[in-house]
């Protein structure tokens, strides 16, 4: 499955009570320690005091699946030129992002059959922002990107919402960070995501 240029497949194997549609959280035992580190890595990124505080992310559930789900793209972005190792690294890495998320609407109480239906939810509008985002990116447009950013974050606000610009700037500063990891970082799972710069 090619989605703004990252190759993030899914898995053909059904897992059955989780996430039918997609098969995932099959996860290489001896990738294990690798996919652990960088998707602590990641999730740490994702949790970045300044983002809430300065950055206008709302510090809600839904404002966190929104980091995790930036941090993920900007990884996947810098795994597609990685050799077959990254691309299956990033794989396995989305695998684990959404075991994650199936744990936590497990946590809230939704029972197994309430589980696939908010999975697919969850998959769709990750995969929207993947292409949203990337499409902005690619076209090195910080406006359209700022205004995808506000339509996610903050459907319900209108012209009553954040800018977003920072944000966006951020994004783009960390992409170029990434550009800048080693294949030897990404293939121990090292890679690291810059502070904000407020």
């Amino acid at each position: 499955m090619q989605h703004g240029g990252a190759q993030v497949r899914a898995r053909n194997e059904p897992n059955p009570g989780i996430f039918m549609v997609f098969g995932l959280f099959r996860t290489r035992n001896h990738n294990r320690v690798i996919v652990d580190r960088q998707y602590a890595a990641l999730s740490a990124a994702a949790r970045m005091p300044d983002l809430y505080a300065r950055l206008d992310v709302p510090d809600t559930v839904m404002g966190r699946f929104e980091m995790l789900s930036i941090v993920m793209i900007l990884f996947f972005r810098r795994t597609r030129a990685s050799e077959t190792s990254g691309q299956e690294l990033a794989q396995e890495i989305v695998d684990a992002f959404f075991q994650d998320i199936d744990h936590s609407i497990r946590e809230l109480g939704i029972g197994d059959n309430g589980v696939p239906k908010r999975m697919k939810k969850f998959a769709g509008m990750f995969y929207g922002r993947l292409e949203s985002y990337a499409a902005a990116m690619d076209g090195n447009d910080r406006l359209a990107l700022a205004a995808a950013l506000r339509r996610n974050i903050y459907p319900d606000q209108g012209e009553g919402a954040p800018s977003m610009e920072g944000l966006a700037e951020w994004m783009v500063a960390a992409e170029r960070h990434l550009s800048g990891v080693s294949e030897t970082e990404i293939a121990t799972g090292s890679a690291t995501l810059p502070q904000p710069e407020v």
